[in-house]
């Protein structure tokens, strides 16, 4: 790319002006690249997009040998001052640009993102004055003295303010007291002191947390056991809050609890400004402050209690050699009390990473954007369980990069390097995408390096008691505690896709706004199954008040045995299993826990070598742990049974009865249904998917499919490529094989058929053999003769010599040349040529190949050719094989993967972005259509990766007609014309993309559960001027409308396109409908 450097003055009157981003929080009704590349807020720095005005004086760089031009003198022109080379800091910058981030462009955006996504300075001090008013306040608080909990939490009842006591709740025999002393430190922690705050999605506020500390004479030895912490954490928070909320306090601001995870042992006050104008009234920077208790790390309760074997809630009197099977571990718990000894110790540490690498801030900033995008942050719409707070979790990540980890035992005898401080902001980003995409957490845990280079607790210990391990510098608390490893396998196909997206695409395709602009919080083009389930009425098989204790509530203890065991259900069925559900919310002073959503969906992305296997294999019969088998049989239920196998094996066993390939694809969602019903309780009734309603349009109707299936005839195109394989070795010349045909197979029907009722052209090729087998199929055959191109490119090429004057007389006299109908009529049958007889079969090898390659391809073109022709689109303005190829571009990516061997599922598999399931892939159409810029055209490697243009390209020939606007190229399409020559125009491609959106609208509903299939192929006819309507009864098609009346089926006992003579011929291909259409489209304009 080149760069045009210019040289400022040496003392410059102001800095160079900067493209302004607009704040992407600003309204929902704004797209999400139009949100943060738009146009910006009226503020103070609202300046043009990458405003340069050249100022006086200032001259361009053109190279350091640069003497051209008239009277040079030692390099400059006379009057003039001397152009000076660029310094090594402008050097190095471009070198940056270009080696750093990817190239110039990619950085010039990230520089226009990053002051965008952060508070703006000018709206701070009035934060900063009501932090100190907070800090005065707070300081001021009088004490309260020691009282039983129960009492305590009475009196403040009175006041208004319920004080949020966790679970074991403690009773009238509880003989510890609650107390209040004024805070012994008050500091802002997180983000905000670091300037690393990041804009959340959906216009959700900054968060500036202010870390309380509780002095430790409030707490004793013991404090750790059966939430007595969080009892008197809970009593110190709602003490604050009960005086925040007095007049008397003069804070002005709106109070509210709000719990972390919907744990109410991590509970929190929010302070909200109330708008009064006032040097404190910070409502313009759009954040919220948020108190949280903390513990001094001098505090009475002993570190070692709290390691993730320990067992610190007792609720039974055990004997003691029973105690450690009745009172088992509980990591979560201890974890959560951990959480209050960090706050300071994370700042520290995040700030020395600032210190030490000067892009950290920016790379963390791009990180979290990157979350936002994805659901791994607050939002309005659904999270991804376990990922709403953890945002200490993301700066931590790249801590890992930057300074490396501690051994984790001896288990790993290599710990990871760090990839150094000197990178740029997206070398980071892409080095945490990179470490997100390969690691694997259930098999390593990861220990950040510490300054004592040692573990305060064993790494066994955090292996043995949490599912995946992520332990902070300090060595204190497991930031992954409570994270479902569904969540964390989510996380690794999101950044693979990421990976994808920055790898392929070329230095031309700007993959900015796709990795961190665009919204991909959306379920249809996410997962490949999604579920919607009501928890309301779940009731768990065997879930412990142990582990409902550890979890905090019931509804956590609930989510993670979920979890835990659609994992194991599913195995390898899926790449990933991940639970998503609306955020939490602050609450009223007057609610003490929060309110969990009972409704949560469930999100599978497919492996597709093993998501439809009908078999699932347990344990051998001889298997010696009998233990192993009882798990089993306990897991499945009454669909263990034990079975004899062909090569002998008796094993226990799970069968899924499937009748057709359609329900074959349901596997997983059925694996789901049987775990929620069997451990949980739900039945199929509250459980809610869309695949059955997507396959009903593909299906034909039940009063047309029962009377195949009464004739005892195959249908599908399996029974089509059966009929025809019947008959391609014997076709011979038309009239000689019709007889032939009809001679060797009874039933079956041949004849020579010629024109199509639509081209009168006399060129034209319209003669082919009919078929007609006994079973109903029809086939139309034509024959390919290289002679018929050799004598259409003679008559173009006649009409393309040059014509002598004498001749050009006599043409103006009364012939035609290049307008004659002969002419016409030659381009028309080149074409038709070359589309059906050169392209058309190498398309089919192509598109065939992807059916047998991808399970999810032949069901996503079905979908939307099903879509366009239920909006009267298919066949009169977009043909079959352009859709074909707008699907194929999303399984065949950059073309590497196209005609991998079929069982290479390695290969096959490691493309994250490939839909796994029909549903899927017609969500991800719908989503391109409606986003598509047609004009830039699309390119798709149906063949592989590029060919040298002399493979397969063919001659440029004049086209007969050139309406269409779309241009979908391939490696032997290099103009993409061939299937988009005749459509659509203009009006029609607008009309796609204007149908695409409100589908996409549509689809969204999925997340509010008023999602109906069939309304996304229900055609609305209010803007139209006049509709047509025809008799359906008289419609040979009209059994494919998507609402059929069966009562129009069977009208006068018979199908529509029977006249009363049963005798009559079948008329193959004949549709009425369609006729008609492409009569009035070939008449003339002023006729229509």
């Amino acid at each position: 790319m080149a760069l045009n450097l210019k040289r400022k003055r040496a003392k410059e009157d102001g800095s160079r002006k900067t493209r302004k981003v607009e704040d992407e929080f600003t309204g929902p009704g704004a797209s999400d690249e139009d949100a943060v590349l738009g146009a910006s807020e009226h503020s103070e720095d609202n300046d043009d997009p990458m405003e340069s005005d050249q100022e006086e004086g200032e001259g361009e760089w053109t190279g350091l040998n640069d003497t051209s031009g008239p009277n040079v003198v030692d390099g400059h022109e006379p009057g003039t001052k001397p152009k000076k080379p660029p310094t090594g800091e402008e050097l190095r910058a471009i070198k940056d640009a270009t080696d750093l981030f990817r190239s110039s462009s990619f950085k010039l955006q990230i520089d226009a993102l990053l002051p965008n996504v952060r508070p703006k300075d000018s709206r701070i001090p009035p934060l900063e004055r009501f932090l100190l008013s907070l800090h005065s306040f707070l300081m001021g608080l009088p004490s309260v003295a020691p009282q039983h909990p129960l009492e305590a939490s009475r009196r403040m009842m009175k006041k208004g303010v319920s004080v949020p006591y966790s679970a074991p709740l403690p009773t009238e025999e509880t003989n510890w007291k609650v107390a209040f002393e004024k805070p012994s430190d008050i500091a802002v922690v997180g983000s905000w002191p670091l300037k690393t705050s990041v804009k959340a999605k959906d216009g959700f506020q900054f968060g500036v947390d202010v870390a309380v500390e509780m002095p430790n004479d409030l707490f004793q030895e013991k404090d750790y056991l059966n939430g007595r912490f969080f009892h008197k954490r809970a009593f110190y928070l709602a003490t604050i809050a009960a005086s925040a909320k007095s007049s008397k306090s003069g804070l002005n601001v709106e109070i509210q609890y709000d719990s972390q995870s919907d744990d109410p042992r991590l509970t929190k006050l929010v302070l909200t400004p109330k708008k009064d104008d006032s040097l404190n009234d910070f409502t313009k920077l759009h954040a919220q402050v948020c108190i949280i208790p903390v513990l001094s790390l001098q505090s009475p309760i002993s570190l070692h209690r709290l390691s993730p074997s320990h067992s610190n809630i007792r609720i039974n009197a055990a004997p003691s050699d029973e105690a450690k099977l009745s009172n088992p571990a509980t990591p979560i718990y201890n974890a959560a009390l951990l959480l209050a000894l960090t706050p300071k110790t994370q700042l520290l540490a995040t700030h020395t990473l600032k210190e030490d690498a000067p892009a950290f801030a920016d790379a963390l900033t791009l990180l979290r954007v990157w979350a936002n995008q994805r659901g791994y942050g607050p939002g309005s719409r659904m999270c991804v369980r376990g990922f709403e707070t953890r945002g200490t979790w993301w700066s931590a990540l790249l801590g890992l990069l930057i300074s490396g980890e501690e051994r984790a035992g001896a288990a790993k005898s290599t710990k990871r390097k760090p990839l150094g401080r000197g990178l740029s902001s997206y070398q980071l980003f892409r080095g945490a995408l990179d470490f997100l995409s390969k690691h694997d957490f259930t098999k390593e845990s990861i220990f950040l390096r510490t300054k004592e280079a040692a573990h305060k607790f064993s790494p066994e210990e955090y292996q043995e008691h949490h599912e995946a391990v992520f332990v902070d510098a300090s060595s204190t608390v497991n930031l992954l505690a409570g994270v479902p490893l569904g969540s964390l396998q989510l996380l690794r196909q999101d950044a693979l896709k990421t990976l994808e997206a920055l790898d392929h695409s070329s230095i031309s395709a700007d993959p900015f706004t796709e990795v961190f602009l665009t919204d991909h919080r959306d379920l249809p083009t996410r997962f490949d199954t999604v579920l919607r389930v009501d928890l309301s009425s779940a009731k768990p098989r065997n879930l412990s008040i142990h582990s409902t204790l550890d979890f905090g509530s019931p509804a956590n203890a609930l989510m993670a045995s979920l979890s835990s065991l659609l994992l194991h259900g599913l195995s390898d069925r899926t790449k990933a299993v991940s639970i998503l559900h609306e955020p939490s919310s602050p609450r009223p002073l007057s609610q003490a826990y929060p309110s969990n959503a009972s409704v949560i969906y469930i999100g599978l992305i497919h492996n597709p070598s093993a998501a439809f296997r009908l078999v699932d294999h347990g344990p051998a019969a001889d298997e010696e742990d009998a233990s192993k088998v009882q798990q089993f049989r306990d897991f499945w239920g009454d669909k263990a049974e034990l079975r004899r196998f062909k090569d002998g094996r008796i094993i226990e066993s799970v069968v899924w009865d499937v009748k057709t390939a359609d329900e074959r694809a349901h596997i997983p969602g059925m694996i789901v249904r049987h775990v929620l019903q069997r451990h949980f309780g739900i039945g199929s009734d509250v459980v809610q998917t869309w695949q059955t309603s997507f396959d009903s349009l593909l299906r034909l109707p039940e009063a047309v499919s029962s009377k195949y299936l009464s004739a005892g005839i195959t249908t599908g195109f399996k029974g089509a490529l059966t009929a025809f394989d019947t008959l391609k070795m014997k076709l011979a010349f038309f009239e000689r094989i019709a007889s032939e045909l009809m001679s060797s197979t009874d039933g079956l029907r041949a004849s020579v058929v010629i024109g199509d009722g639509v081209h009168t052209s006399e060129i034209l090729d319209q003669s082919a053999l009919e078929i007609v087998t006994p079973e109903g199929w029809a086939f139309l055959i034509s024959i390919w003769n290289e002679r018929e191109a050799i004598l259409l490119d003679r008559i173009i090429e006649d009409y393309n010599k040059p014509v002598p004057p004498a001749i050009k007389a006599q043409q103006k006299a009364g012939q035609d040349g290049k307008n004659s109908k002969q002419y016409r009529e030659a381009l028309e049958a080149k074409e038709v040529y070359t589309q059906r007889l050169i392209h058309a079969p190498r398309h089919h090898r192509a598109v065939s190949a992807l059916c047998h390659q991808y399970s999810a391809f032949a069901g996503t073109v079905r979908l939307v050719k099903r879509w366009l022709a239920a909006h009267w689109l298919l066949h009169g303005h977009i043909s079959e094989e352009a859709v074909e190829l707008i699907c194929a571009a999303f399984f065949v990516g950059d073309g590497r993967t196209v005609g991998i061997d079929a069982d290479d599922d390695s290969k096959r598999d490691e493309c994250a972005n490939v839909p796994g399931s029909k549903e899927r892939g017609f969500a991800a159409v719908i989503a391109f259509l409606k986003e598509w810029k047609w004009e830039e055209g699309l390119f798709v490697p149906l063949h592989g990766l590029s060919k040298s243009s002399e493979d397969g390209a063919a001659k440029a020939t004049p086209k007969a007609t050139s309406g269409g606007v779309w241009s979908i190229s391939t490696d032997f399409d290099k103009d993409g014309r061939i299937w988009t020559s005749k459509g659509p125009d203009h009006v029609v491609a607008h009309r796609v993309r204007a149908l695409a959106q409100a589908t996409w609208d549509h689809l969204q509903n999925m997340e509010q559960g008023s999602f109906n299939v069939q309304a996304l192929f229900i055609h609305p006819t209010a803007d139209y001027d006049f509709v047509v309507r025809l008799d359906a009864a008289q419609l040979p098609r009209y059994f494919h409308n998507v609402a059929v009346d069966s009562d129009l089926l069977s009208r006068r006992g018979k199908y529509a396109n029977l006249q009363d003579d049963q005798s009559a011929a079948v008329r193959p291909g004949f549709d009425p409908a369609c006729f008609l259409f492409k009569d009035l489209q070939a008449s003339p304009l002023s006729t229509r």
